[in-house]
């Protein structure tokens, strides 16, 4: 096919589907602060006219153009700028109701938001508005599956080549089928997603919450993102909402299209999943292990151990974010699993980050690969999974991406360190912006948080935060010559 320039109608008029749905949910907000007759009620509208106006202004003026084939180029440019600008206006209303009045940090928390990442440059939380906290609860739910996957979902105009706009946005490592049906397969995974969402809802509010705390924690906890509107996170709620919280935190770090398969009843499917299988795996082993450290070396009460142990394990392998423990007072090898942890990350086609556990079950598979090759060299050696044969260029693109992970990992720590930061900071930030963690080492630890960072320190962890929520290549492409080449 030969390529053409970019139609710049077509990326003005997903620019304005983006503008018009983040304007839409943050009229929630709004009602909010109507709904508890909040002092910003004034400042809410007006944030509200800046986002929607410009969304009804653009869409207006592209909406009858021919827009509906979209190239790979286009597709790619449209992901990154449109999670760029939805940040930036995002961080309009911290700044327009001066609840976040600095530029820099406002764009840092809607940043960390959109990107589910869950960091913050929060002292009070508590002290923020009702309709402030509904927001940063939203951001996390927006960024969740992706506002992309969003418009897939429902634009009727998108058709065409719009699978790798689905591609470009979503992580669906190894299953190439799926692209064959995106935009079903986009609308399947927003009811599932929904339907959490709901649920959790419902039970958070039958233990005890309020509603509008039931439904901030559920956003938060379905799009791993981690914002809560307590100081002290879930830990300022009783073991009941701890479990609960816990139990759907495992279910959004697995791949939410064994979700559709499960109210399919392909339960066999969702068994033999080798992915699942190593998550769960992962999962029950380390908890097992720090339990048995917290019960043993910190003579915590057995369930507590098993409590704080397994929350923070879910959390952190499913980049949520949320802490019941700070676990920088644990056994220094409980550490070092967390530490694990947030370089494994969740299953793909998840709303959690970090590598993602089918990149590392793929990197182990090819170095016994090549364990065998040496003492077998004649033998014929392929690499399954969940009994398909991948492709040398499969695995490649994964070796490659996780070699470009801990490249850009240990950049980041270095020029964090020009800034002054000790090394654990240093590594701690990049590492949870990364991955999507939220908590990380040093004076960002789950008892600390991003506000002392330097100002050009949190823009570059804001890139981090892009880099790791579309998983690098997206994002790093827009800045080669070539891209912009018409050939």
């Amino acid at each position: 096919m030969q390529n053409r320039r970019f139609n710049l109608f077509l990326i003005v008029y997903f620019i304005s589907l983006i503008l018009l749905i983040e304007s839409l949910f943050f009229l929630l907000a709004v009602i909010v602060s109507f709904i508890y007759r909040e002092a910003i009620r004034e400042d809410m509208i007006y944030s509200f006219l800046v986002l929607f106006i410009p969304g009804v202004t653009l869409y207006i003026a592209t909406f009858n153009k021919k827009i509906n084939n979209i190239t790979r180029k286009e597709s790619i440019l449209i992901v990154g700028s449109g999670w760029i600008i939805m940040a930036l206006l995002g961080a309009l209303p911290y700044i327009i109701t001066q609840t976040i009045p600095r530029f820099s940090d406002a764009f840092f928390e809607s940043m960390s938001g959109f990107t589910t990442t869950g960091s913050s440059i929060l002292r009070d939380i508590e002290s923020l508005p009702r309709s402030i906290l509904f927001w940063r609860s939203e951001t996390n739910w927006i960024g969740g599956m992706g506002i992309i996957v969003l418009i897939i979902a429902l634009a009727p105009i998108v058709a065409g080549n719009s699978n790798y706009l689905y591609g470009s946005e979503m992580s669906n490592v190894a299953d190439e089928k799926l692209m064959a049906r995106f935009k079903q397969n986009a609308r399947n995974l927003w009811l599932v997603y929904v339907g959490l969402t709901v649920a959790e809802t419902v039970i958070l509010y039958g233990a005890g919450l309020s509603f509008l705390d039931s439904l901030c924690h559920s956003f938060s906890t379905i799009a791993t993102g981690g914002f809560s509107m307590k100081n002290a996170s879930i830990a300022a709620y009783s073991p009941l909402i701890q479990y609960i919280v816990m139990v759907f935190m495992l279910l959004s770090g697995m791949n939410f299209t064994l979700h559709v398969l499960s109210i399919r009843k392909q339960f066999k499917k969702v068994i033999k999943n080798e992915e699942l299988q190593l998550y769960l795996f992962i999962v029950v082993f380390t908890g097992a292990a720090i339990t048995l450290q917290l019960f043993f070396w910190k003579s915590l009460p057995l369930e507590v151990a098993f409590r704080d142990a397994f929350f923070q394990v879910i959390s952190v392998i499913t980049a949520t974010g949320f802490t019941t423990s700070d676990y920088l007072v644990w056994p220094t090898s409980a550490i070092a699993i967390i530490m694990l942890l947030m370089f494994i990350g969740a299953s793909s086609g998840s709303t959690g980050g970090g590598v993602k556990v089918i990149r590392n079950l793929i990197a182990f598979k090819k170095i016994n690969m090549l364990f065998k090759q040496i003492f077998y060299p004649k033998a014929i050696n392929q690499i399954r999974y969940n009994g398909q044969i991948l492709k040398n260029p499969q695995v490649n693109s994964i070796l490659a991406f996780i070699i470009l992970y801990y490249f850009i990992l240990g950049f980041g720590t270095l020029v964090m360190l020009t800034l002054g930061l000790d090394k654990a900071t240093s590594f701690g930030a990049v590492i949870t912006t990364m991955g999507g963690v939220g908590p990380g080492f040093g004076m960002v630890g789950p008892a600390g948080n991003f506000a002392d960072i330097p100002e050009f320190g949190k823009f570059f962890l804001t890139i981090i935060m892009v880099l790791g929520r579309l998983e690098i290549y997206p994002v790093l492409i827009l800045f080669t010559p070539w891209f912009w080449r018409n050939s």
